[in-house]
């Protein structure tokens, strides 16, 4: 048995009998007359049905009640400030709080979109600042920045790819997605009106014969990540969009694995046509807690014209917003001037998450194009770091070298009784957040492991050493190991009943006592 670290030895998780905010005892808070006159207006301007027969209860607390009970749950929690997060696929890597300070500033917080755009034209300059950056990351020719979040920005470019051909006359109706592609991809494509078409890969990568199998004069796109899910670069990728093209089809990149190759190579020298970027992952920005994110999309010029309005354009005036397009090229990307009916339209309400956008744009301007490449560079080196320390105890069954992250497998402890969520629960209990699991489906009893870029030497070896020492457990003391976590505020849930009856509101919450 490895010598545990420090770390291991002492992590213990806070546990309180912590009550929700509104079971604290409190007087009610008062309403004051202008409270009143609101809630006379509301009534008299706003339908019925959507007012409340009576105001919320709020209790009126003391500054101190309220500070200890979101530290104490704080406290409960785990987040990336808290230690390692190889959450695969997600990249949950430590952002820089500088980006939160400038989220803070007030002329950010103050503004509103509906104010005049004479107003508001730093936010709009950053906003068109951002999507040229994008763009040059990506080789695209034009950026819209109001998707979401990564999924909506896949959804967004597949309606850009039915648009084009129904534009086009050509009844295309499938959608081709590997068994190694990013997880909503079959779901972005369907819900755009797709038929989804998966195919098998091949030793991890795209099988080519595979492919050229389901190609037809009814293939509107084929889906790819590259890095795929598994961590492995398509080096047939070449290959691929020229089958792809000649079939008359569409090549459309996931951006979620864009931190592996960001400065070294991008989509457009790939030959893809359409890019979504996720930079509540890759550029910075808080990835998790349901939001907010942002999934801007990028095309090629042909394209351009589909993308959704509004945009920014730069004029001799100043920056304002556009609201139809023309294809106008300006140092490599898009301006949009003109009228133009062809845009699949907004989808989104105003212009995107714009804080989100800020924090993207900051970071791009801190890291510069140099620091980009080595982040890319530093994701490679730790996964492949990791990787070689992780299948001295787990089978990795693909890639002799990988790009940003791994996929291990715990089939072999399947014959005393673990599973791979045993083992990732376990891992809490050594103070580490656990990896993915199961998933991609290709991989039995799948641990997907990401380090990101931001961590050291240090932690790696330490969470490889809490990884043996798990394995170690799950064969001389299984039922221990089936029962983890221990060491944390909330110990093993009943997956099945949280699934099936969940308690989302504090009304249930309170009448189930």
């Amino acid at each position: 048995m490895t010598n545990a670290s420090p770390h291991q030895e002492q992590y213990r998780q806070a546990r309180y009998a912590e009550k929700l905010i509104l079971e604290y005892e409190g007087e009610p808070t008062h309403t004051t007359d202008r409270d009143t006159e609101y809630e006379n207006f509301l009534r008299k301007e706003m339908p019925g049905a959507i007012l409340r027969n009576e105001p919320p209860h709020i209790p009126s607390l003391p500054e101190y009640i309220v500070a200890r009970h979101y530290t104490r749950l704080a406290e409960m929690n785990y987040g990336i400030t808290s230690g390692f997060y190889p959450l695969g696929s997600c990249t949950m890597k430590y952002n820089p709080t500088v980006l939160e300070e400038v989220a803070r500033w007030r002329w950010v917080a103050d503004i509103h979109p509906l104010q005049p755009e004479n107003a508001v034209e730093g936010a709009l300059q950053v906003m068109k600042e951002l999507g040229i950056m994008l763009a040059e990351i990506s080789g695209m020719d034009a950026v819209s920045l109001q998707p979401a979040a990564g999924a909506h920005g896949e959804y967004t470019g597949m309606a850009i790819v039915r648009k084009y051909f129904e534009d086009m006359g050509q009844d295309r109706n499938e959608v081709i997605i590997p068994d190694t592609a990013h997880g909503t991809n079959p779901a972005s494509a369907a819900m755009a009106g797709f038929d989804v078409i998966e195919i098998k890969s091949k030793k991890g990568y795209v099988d080519i014969d595979a492919l050229k199998s389901v190609l037809s004069t009814r293939t509107a796109a084929f889906m790819l990540t590259n890095p795929n899910t598994l961590g492995l670069f398509e080096s047939d990728v070449l290959k691929i969009e020229k089958i792809v093209h000649e079939a008359g089809a569409l090549l459309y990149y996931d951006g979620a694995n864009l931190n592996a190759i960001m400065g070294i190579t991008n989509p457009r020298a790939m030959g893809f046509d359409i890019v979504h970027f996720n930079l509540h992952k890759t550029f910075a920005t808080p990835h998790g807690g349901g939001g907010p994110g942002s999934g801007p999309i990028g095309t090629i010029e042909r394209l351009a014209k589909y993308l959704p309005l509004p945009k920014v354009v730069r004029t001799e005036q100043g920056f304002k917003l556009e609201h139809s397009l023309s294809r106008i090229t300006n140092g490599g990307c898009l301006e949009e001037k003109g009228g133009n009916d062809e845009t699949i339209g907004s989808v989104h309400t105003f212009h995107g998450n714009f804080i989100v956008l800020l924090k993207s744009y900051a970071y791009i301007r801190l890291m510069g194009r140099d620091g980009l490449k080595k982040a890319a560079e530093r994701a490679v080196l730790n996964a492949n770091y990791l990787k070689k320390k992780v299948e001295k105890i787990l089978d990795v069954p693909y890639g002799e070298i990988v790009k940003h992250e791994f996929v291990a497998s715990c089939a072999k402890l399947k014959k005393y009784g673990i599973r791979a969520k045993d083992v990732a629960k376990r891992l809490l209990d050594y103070g580490f957040h656990p990896p993915t699991i199961y998933f991609p489906l290709i991989v039995d009893e799948a641990l997907m492991i990401e380090p990101t870029e931001t961590e050291n030497k240090e932690t790696l070896d330490a969470f490889s050493d809490a990884l043996q020492r798990v394995i170690e457990e799950s064969i001389k003391n299984t039922e221990f190991v089936k029962n983890a976590p221990q060491n944390t505020a909330v110990s093993r849930v009943d997956e099945v009943l949280a699934a099936r009856e969940p308690i989302l509101n504090y009304r249930r919450r309170k009448n189930e006592k």
